[in-house]
Parts: C-alpha cells; sequence; structure tokens
C-alpha cells in the first residue's frame, strides 16, 4: 500500500516535470526507507538490538513526546521509527549560485514548491549534477543531510545517521524535522529553515532545562556560542561580497576581490580557533573550496533566526502565540514577508 501511495505522488511529480530520472531516484530512495523502517517499540523488543542502541531509541521515544507536549508540534507517527541506511548520510543537497551573486539556482517541486537546493539520495548522482553545473559556471557545493522531512506525507524515521550525536543534538534535528511538518510555505526556502531553525534551538534549551544534567547545559551553551560566532563571520563575509557584486566592476577586479575575502574568511576563522581554545569543530567546513555556494548553505538557515527568536520573545515566549504569528507571516507576499522580518531583526 505504502509503494502504490508514492507511486501515485511519483506519477504526479513526473507529469509536472520532465526530469523523470531525478524523480525515479527520489521514489527508489523513499522506498528503501519505507523497506528499511521499523517501530522503535518493535526494536527495544527484539533481543539482537544492541543495549546502547535501545537506550538511544528509549531517550528518542521521550523526546519525540517531549516535542509534542512542551513544544505544540505534530502529535504523528514521525520519529517513532526506526531505519538503518548503511551509509553516513540520508541524502546529499547540491546548492548553486552565480559566480558573483548570493541568489541561489532554485529548483522547482510538486507541493513545495521552488527550493535552493536539490536533493538527491545517491551521492554520485549529486555530485554528477554539481560538476555540471560547475561546467556551466556556477559556485556549487554539495553537503550530506543527516535527515529530511517529507511534511508529514509519510512517517519519516530516525536514522542512523543521527545516532552518533549527543542526545540533545539529537532532539534539535527532530525539532527540526517537525517544525517543518508544522508550517512549511512554498517558494521560501530560507523562511521555512530558519523557522525551523529557531525552533530547534528553542526546543533544545527547553529540553535541557527539564532534563539535561549540568554538564550537558553547559557544553550546548559552549557549543552554541561558538556557533554563532561562525556565523557571524560567514554573514559578514557575505554582505562584503554583496557590495564587492553590487559595484558591478569588471570580472577580474571581483575575481581577485572575492579570493581576497574567502582568504580573510580563512585567517579570521583562526583567530576564533585560538579564542576557542583550538576548538576545531568547523575545521572540516573550511578544508575544502570556499565559494558563494557554500556561504549560501548556512545563510539559507540562519540568516534570518534572529527576527524569528525577536518575534518569539516579543510574545513572551509564547509558543501557540508565536507559531500563531509565523503562519500570518507565511501569508503574506514574499517581500512584504521578508521586509517584516527585517524590521524584528
Amino acid at each position: 500500500m505504502l509503494k502504490y501511495s508514492f507511486l501515485i505522488l511519483f506519477l504526479s511529480l513526473s507529469s509536472a516535470c520532465s526530469d523523470i530520472a531525478y524523480y525515479s531516484q527520489a521514489m527508489d530512495g523513499q522506498w528503501e526507507i519505507f523497506s528499511r523502517s521499523q517501530p522503535i517499540k518493535r526494536v527495544l523488543t527484539t533481543d539482537t538490538t544492541p543495549t546502547p542502541l535501545k537506550q538511544q531509541l528509549t531517550d528518542i521515544l521521550k523526546i519525540r513526546a517531549f516535542a509534542s507536549k512542551i513544544l505544540y508540534l505534530p502529535d504523528n507517527p514521525s520519529y517513532t521509527y526506526y531505519a538503518d541506511l548503511e551509509r553516513p548520510f540520508v541524502v546529499w543537497s547540491v546548492f548553486a549560485t552565480p559566480p558573483f551573486s548570493f541568489v541561489p539556482k532554485k529548483w522547482c517541486f510538486f507541493i513545495v514548491g521552488c527550493v535552493s537546493y536539490r536533493g538527491y539520495f545517491s551521492e554520485t548522482a549529486a555530485t554528477t549534477l554539481a560538476k555540471e553545473l560547475r561546467l556551466q559556471g556556477y559556485d556549487v557545493y554539495v553537503a550530506g543531510i543527516p535527515a529530511y522531512s517529507t511534511l508529514g506525507w509519510f512517517n519519516d524515521p530516525v536514522f542512523n545517521t543521527m545516532l552518533a550525536w549527543t542526545s540533545y543534538r539529537i532532539a534539535g534535528l527532530i525539532f527540526h524535522e517537525l517544525a517543518h511538518q508544522k508550517l512549511y510555505i512554498s517558494n521560501d526556502t530560507a523562511f521555512n529553515e530558519a523557522f525551523a531553525m529557531t525552533i530547534e534551538y528553542i526546543g533544545v534549551e527547553l529540553w535541557l532545562a527539564q532534563y539535561g544534567s549540568p554538564d550537558d547545559r553547559l557544553e550546548y551553551q559552549q557549543g552554541r556560542q561558538r556557533q554563532i560566532e561562525f556565523i557571524n563571520l560567514v554573514l559578514s563575509t557575505r554582505n562584503h561580497l554583496q557590495n564587492i557584486y553590487q559595484q558591478n566592476g569588471s570580472i577580474e577586479k571581483m575575481r581577485v576581490a572575492k579570493k581576497a575575502a574567502f582568504d580573510n574568511l580563512r585567517i579570521k576563522y583562526q583567530h576564533l580557533k585560538t579564542r576557542w581554545n583550538g576548538y576545531n569543530g568547523y575545521d572540516a567546513w573550511f578544508a575544502k573550496d570556499l565559494n558563494n555556494a557554500k556561504l549560501l548553505s548556512i545563510v539559507t538557515y540562519q540568516d534570518l533566526v534572529p527576527a524569528f527568536r525577536a518575534l518569539f520573545e516579543q510574545l513572551d515566549g509564547d509558543l501557540s502565540a508565536f507559531y500563531h504569528a509565523v503562519e500570518k507571516l507565511g501569508k503574506l507576499p514574499a517581500q512584504e514577508r521578508l521586509a517584516k522580518l527585517q524590521y524584528l531583526r
């Protein structure tokens, strides 16, 4: 029955777009998830399930209940299933921009509208698209993604890709993905991701306040402060590059200035590492080429978070009122919506 339901969706998708190969891999990838998913309660009662996995999954059921009871997120079977995909990521997302712009290349899909990335269940397929886009002159970045949301169309499982994390980080990801089910605005990736990130941060703070140890809370606060400093560094570089691109100088002049900006970003990151006593958690992000698309992958998720957080605080931390206010924002025309969010910052 599940396969038939997904086939109906697939046919609708393919009728709206000629890229049959893309939707075919999406169908295959989703079917693999279906076939590997088991109810967590069944996994917990299976004798061969390792004890550490049982403990993690028990904690996840607690997180799932917290999400609905305390955060008022959808109460459905999502994240009450477990799937071991035997790979490090669920999907790989491709981000692309022109070489002298932060306007993302967008891909349009049935139901979700146009988004600023294209996801694949195969890393090879994602890197193939990335090569094609680079040949067309785009800045490109491919990111491995440990989870994703079908926006409530299917029962999204907990994946093995999440289990190497701390319990509060797993909680944050579940809150994030359920936030997409709570509210999703077609054709506005930055709005959707910043809203989900805000719920993730708020949710983790509340979770740790109730269930976290003093060490957990301190670790999270320190990590969050480093993350904020990293994000601010990325946003500052984006703003500097935008000014360069808007000056409409020669291609060569912009290319030189762009390289200098990314060189400066690396230097400033080293200064941050010194302040962080050598913490190297962002080294992998800096290890490969930096470009507009890589910055965009951060900007898309983080740029509007301060605005959403300000709105939450204006409403005295009332989540129900916050959801209602965000829903009202989502109904506005895109430019008016953005203007109101910018005003809140």
